[in-house]
């Protein structure tokens, strides 16, 4: 019940502060509208407009190994929509230094921003970029490209330039890797091509000999020689003698080198696929991102919101003003009762000596009665 009526009490007490002071706050209140609206003018502020680019990341990034490869078995689609991984990994190169200087760089925002003969350039413009293009990961796992500027046009510009540079970044990066492994496949692939050609030369030379199949002709030799044999043929038997002879020099190494050919054929098959997925990664591109919204040059500003400053003006300096008041009503009241205090201490507690000699002669009349009691006892 203390409770309620303390807060009736502090209810009407503000409202008579409000009713008493209503002239000042008004003034003052109009004042704040009046400076808030100027100040909040273009001439003070500058007026930005915002664009925005929404982008899907692509779910795959090898293109030799979606197309091409057979080995590779995944479920992931070149045409599917990226997940959190990709999503994460596309912000990751959004706000690196690569798409950053390049951005800068080919839409010349040194000069734009004006921050060419500044004392620290590069900071300064690392601040208003940070501040001016934002990106940020929606709900379904998009990123949105937000860019605030005081040209509208520049402002979508820059939104879709992004777009656009992020692709290029993805590439270069790739195709960095992408280079070096295929250098690194192809020469072991021209490696075992040399190789096999080397062999096959050999087997050449050998052939010219008259070795070919070292164990077929060893056969069929053998069995020709018992034929000559028991013909008694000696000029048959020489000559397949001789033939045995070549065999017997120079059959293992042909063995040897149809084992090594049949060895590095069945690798070369292996290099060779390889060596076209290597090569399609480092000579082809692909996009790495599905455009959902381009940005449009904008017709009206984003900031600042004039009315809003207004309104937040006014509510702050509303509050502020019934502060000050109660500040000063209730420290007006002090100072009041204090110098009432001060004043009547005083009097009470000196009085004028010509008065108490009055007071002496002429007794009141209650004093008289207290003399007379004291009389009679």
């Amino acid at each position: 019940m203390e409770e309620q009526q303390r807060n009736t009490y502090n209810s009407k007490y503000l409202c008579r502060l409000l009713v008493e002071y209503r002239k000042p706050i008004l003034i003052i209140l109009a004042v704040a509208a009046l400076c808030a609206i100027l100040f909040s003018a273009p001439f003070f502020i500058t007026p930005l407009y915002k664009s925005t680019t929404v982008i899907y990341p692509t779910s795959s990034n090898s293109i030799s190994k979606v197309l091409i490869s057979t080995t590779y078995q995944s479920e992931k689609d070149i045409m599917n929509f990226g997940e959190d991984e990709q999503t994460e990994q596309m912000l990751q190169v959004l706000n690196s230094n690569r798409v950053r200087d390049t951005v800068i760089s080919r839409l010349n925002l040194m000069e734009h921003y004006n921050v060419k003969d500044s004392k620290y350039p590069f900071t300064k413009l690392n601040k208003l970029y940070d501040a001016r293009i934002r990106f940020r990961r929606t709900e379904y796992n998009a990123v949105k490209i937000t860019v605030l500027d005081s040209d509208a046009e520049l402002s979508a510009r820059i939104a879709n330039e992004i777009a656009e540079i992020f692709d290029s970044t993805m590439n270069q990066m790739q195709k960095e890797v992408a280079v070096e492994a295929y250098r690194i496949v192809e020469q072991e692939y021209n490696t075992l091509v040399a190789e096999m050609n080397m062999l096959e030369d050999s087997l050449n030379t050998l052939r010219k000999l008259g070795v070919f199949d070292y164990e077929s002709q060893v056969e069929m030799l053998s069995q020709q020689l018992a034929v000559e044999l028991g013909k008694g043929n000696t000029q048959g038997i020489k000559n397949i003698q001789e033939q045995m002879d070549i065999l017997a020099e120079y059959g293992g190494a042909s063995y040897a080198i149809n084992e090594r050919l049949d060895n590095d054929r069945l690798q070369l098959s292996l290099v060779k696929s390889k060596y076209e997925e290597a090569k399609v990664d480092a000579t082809e591109f692909i996009p790495h991102k599905f455009v959902v919204t381009s940005a449009f040059q904008a017709e009206r500003k984003s900031y600042p919101v004039r009315w809003l400053i207004v309104v937040i003006t006014l509510l702050s300096t509303f509050l502020l003003l019934i502060f000050c008041i109660v500040f000063y009503d209730r420290s007006k009241g002090f100072f009041r009762r204090e110098t009432e205090k001060s004043s009547v201490a005083p009097t009470q507690a000196s009085e004028d000596p010509e008065d108490q000699e009055r007071d002496a002669d002429h007794p009141t009349p209650q004093s008289n009665s207290e003399n007379n009691t004291n009389n009679n006892g």
